[in-house]
């Protein structure tokens, strides 16, 4: 497996700033100003119903920030750029959602010159899953451009987004409609059914859409790309109209509903994620014998960088030999290797083109500046970890 740069070559080096600034695709103006969106939004429920904006806030704030640690949780093996994480729970609590609501007011209107007994209804099961899923889903199409593709080296990675994504439209969401109660009760009576039974909803549906765009990476034709997003679309309406359906016609179709098909799917979601990471693991073991041949890393090193158990044991010694620095630069450089490996696995399953071989120069060699800048790995060439098992 041959690297392009070999540590021999001359290193063109970036400051470590500049670099992260460039990689990250979230511009720290657009975050700002999503931000301020999403508190516009609160402050004026808060205005309208300061009671009940105030126990919205907390209850979502709760409940969804379970949600939001399962994501970070699962995002362990490779994190991602914190400001692409941010930026995609921001779009859910503020872009989705105006988006949502705007269209929504507009095609209510339109149902309800159509004169349909059944308006509501098409409006709860058909007209929400559609456009909700739509302004969601948009998150990850954004990140299917530019620079923003190469953050997407895994299923895991499209889940994270997914599912943060979903987390924040589902705390503004929840917020607006215990906010949105004639009286207290009335506004926590819904609201309090869907925190308790379905926190992941949104991020759930959301995930049938990131299977799609998963899908459509590993697919060069044009129309078949097309075709993964569009059935991963269908797929996450489909699961909303579902949910939002049932509730409508009553509460035990609501919970049938809840039981045999929400449950099954988030167990399979579960299952998915946990062995999407484990792949993750599985690939950096596999690119990590040729790092060792293109003197990347050392076979010391390469002990410790193949398990989230062994990379925890190296920080863990580096931060008792040389302080918290040392385990931070450490933590860095293993995230370092794991974004060469990731590139590298691209090139072995076929998709290596000239941009993708320059990503590895350029990873290979942000791999070699951070060994540089990185003078606790010295304290560990003595530091063999245990075989993983």
């Amino acid at each position: 497996m041959a690297y392009a740069g070999a540590p021999q070559q001359s290193w063109p080096t970036r400051p470590p700033f500049e670099r992260k600034i460039r990689q990250v695709g979230a511009p720290l103006g657009v975050l700002i100003l999503l931000g301020i969106l999403a508190g516009l939004i609160v402050i004026g429920l808060t205005a309208l119903n300061p009671v009940g904006a105030s126990v919205g806030f907390v209850l979502s704030g709760v409940a969804i920030g379970v949600v939001v640690f399962a994501y970070i949780w699962l995002d362990r093996w490779e994190p991602e750029p914190p400001r692409l994480l941010i930026f995609a729970f921001l779009w859910g609590a503020s872009v989705a959602v105006i988006l949502s609501v705007v269209i929504g007011l507009f095609l209510d209107a339109l149902i309800q010159q159509g004169g349909s007994e059944d308006s509501s209804w098409v409006s709860i099961a058909i007209g929400a899953p559609v456009i909700e899923e739509a302004a969601k889903g948009a998150f990850l199409l954004l990140m299917m451009t530019g620079r923003r593709r190469n953050e997407l080296n895994s299923l895991t990675d499209c889940l994270v987004y997914a599912g943060l994504v979903g987390a924040g439209f589902a705390w503004l969401e929840d917020i607006l409609y215990i906010a949105g109660g004639e009286t207290l009760g009335d506004s926590l009576l819904t609201p309090s059914v869907r925190l308790v039974m379905g926190p992941f909803a949104h991020s759930l549906f959301t995930t049938m859409f990131a299977l799609g765009v998963w899908f459509a990476l590993h697919n060069r034709s044009p129309a078949m790309k097309t075709l993964y997003i569009l059935l991963g679309y269908a797929g996450a309406v489909i699961m909303h109209g579902l949910w939002n359906g049932s509730s409508v016609i009553g509460p035990e179709t609501y919970l049938a509903v809840y039981v045999f098909w929400m449950v099954p799917v988030f167990v399979f979601a579960i299952v998915l994620g946990v062995r999407s990471r484990k792949k993750e693991q599985r690939v950096v073991a596999e690119k990590l014998p040729g790092m060792v041949a293109a003197q990347l890393v050392t076979p010391s090193e390469a002990t410790w960088l193949n398990s989230i158990k062994n990379r925890k044991l190296a920080i863990a010694h580096a931060r008792r030999s040389g302080g918290k620095p040392a385990g931070k630069a450490v933590k860095a450089f293993a995230a370092q290797v794991v974004e060469l490996a990731f590139v590298r696995d691209r090139i072995d399953r076929g998709f290596g083109d000239a941009r993708v071989y320059a990503m590895q120069t350029e990873e290979a060699n942000a791999v070699h500046v951070a060994r540089m800048q990185t003078p606790a790995l010295a304290g560990l060439a003595g530091f063999h970890a245990p075989p993983v098992r």
